[in-house]
């Protein structure tokens, strides 16, 4: 059992009725606004839980600790 057309042309008739016509395309354009953040912020969330790939010598990061050790002990 599924929606029928009935139905979409109810549920249509009844949001014209609230919003009227003229701030109906408002509302789309805010709901489409709202659906198009919904979806980059679920994309974001993604790409932060993904692995960087960072790739780093042993070397630099010695050397830059050492740096902030003594960074730490002129303090």
């Amino acid at each position: 059992m599924g929606i029928g057309v009935w139905q979409i042309v109810l549920i249509l008739a009844i949001v014209l009725i609230i919003f009227g016509a003229g701030k109906l395309p408002k509302v789309m354009g805010d709901m489409g606004k709202g659906i198009r953040s919904f979806k980059a912020g679920i994309n974001t969330d993604d790409d932060e839980n993904a692995p960087k790939k960072t790739i780093e010598s042993n070397a630099s990061a010695s050397v830059s600790a050492e740096s902030k050790d003594k960074d730490s002990v002129k303090s």
